[in-house]
């Protein structure tokens, strides 16, 4: 497996790590002995890096990941994240807490549910607005001199913020969703972390699995599936959106490669500074999205996909109204 430093100063991790979320909610229906299997799947495959959260399956997850490697904690870059709070009664309504007491409160829940001594990296999910920066991620300094946290990171923050958050004690990575369908990143946040020497971990690279061709129909996403509630994947937008797809599927045959090897292959290609970690609960999917690192993307590839996928060529907001709002702050 081939690997990347995460961040100037930060941990050797795998090129490519693996999204766990899915594995317990959001995209259909769980198998938890099959994910627990495809997880240890990459890690016998050098698929190191695993990402998961609390609010995963409302901490199912946590539990889920807790599992599959309870045997091999050695072998485990293990990334968690605390900061967003859900009601059972309504899941789709979500809060922010960052405050210092509910950091370490979060902190040693998630030790318990993963069954480990330590987290390797403790990202703060969303930034809560009414809690200065400072003030979390000093509380999450604390845990990194307790010994319960080696390094820490945010997620989908603001510039302004990651400099604040990164004088008070050393960033070293933001996660943030980065694919050739969603190249937000591009418009300050990349440049701010190369500055500071931050690394990135994309999230969704290949766009909430729209780029693998698989997706055709709306109608086949489970009830359940938060895809049915996403702007993007709803009436005409799911229809223009596809029609990218199809590009894609194009450009993979020329070069010989899956669509999702090709979109995998565009991240990893935007700088060493950058570890995707797509998420999937099979076996055959990881194993399709390691062999993306052996796929060379010459200069002229390169070129001809960010002018087929160029940013805001994507049509519909990446989360509803209600969720867009705790982005970029």
């Amino acid at each position: 497996m081939k690997t990347r430093p995460l961040g100037r100063n930060g941990p050797i991790v795998s090129s490519l790590g693996l999204g766990c979320m899915g594995m317990s909610e959001f995209y259909g229906t769980r198998n938890d002995p099959e994910s627990i299997a495809t997880i240890q799947h990459a890690l016998d495959k050098g698929v190191t890096h695993l990402d998961t959260a609390d609010i995963y399956g409302f901490g199912d997850n946590e539990i889920l990941v807790g599992q599959a490697i309870q045997n091999r904690r050695k072998d485990v870059f293990l990334a968690t994240k605390f900061g967003v709070n859900r009601d059972r009664s309504d899941p789709s309504v979500r809060g922010s807490n960052g405050k210092p007491e509910y950091v370490h409160s979060a902190c040693d829940a998630s030790l318990q549910r993963l069954g480990v001594d330590i987290i390797d990296l403790y990202y703060q999910h969303r930034i809560d607005p009414d809690v200065p920066i400072e003030e979390t991620v000093g509380a999450m300094a604390e845990l990194v001199q307790a010994g319960k946290v080696r390094y820490i990171g945010l997620s989908e923050a603001a510039p302004e913020t990651i400099r604040r958050a990164h004088k008070t004690h050393p960033i070293t990575a933001l996660q943030m969703e980065y694919s050739l369908w969603t190249r937000d990143a591009e418009d300050g946040l990349l440049s701010v972390c190369r500055d500071l020497g931050i690394g990135f971990v994309a999230y969704s690279p290949l766009s909430r699995g729209f780029l693998t061709g698989q997706i055709k129909r709306f109608e086949d996403f489970a009830e359940d599936d938060f895809r049915r509630i996403a702007p993007r994947f709803q009436g005409d937008n799911f229809k223009k959106n596809l029609a990218l797809v199809k590009l894609i599927e194009e450009m993979a045959k020329e070069k010989g490669c899956a669509p999702a090897q090709l979109a995998l292959s565009w991240v990893l290609a935007q700088g060493d500074d950058i570890v995707p970690i797509p998420g999937t609960k099979r076996q055959t999917y990881l194993d399709e999205n390691i062999a993306s690192l052996e796929v060379f993307l010459t200069s002229a590839d390169i070129e001809k996909l960010e002018a087929t996928f160029p940013k805001g060529i994507s049509v519909g907001e990446r989360y509803p109204e209600s969720m867009m709002g705790t982005l970029g702050r």
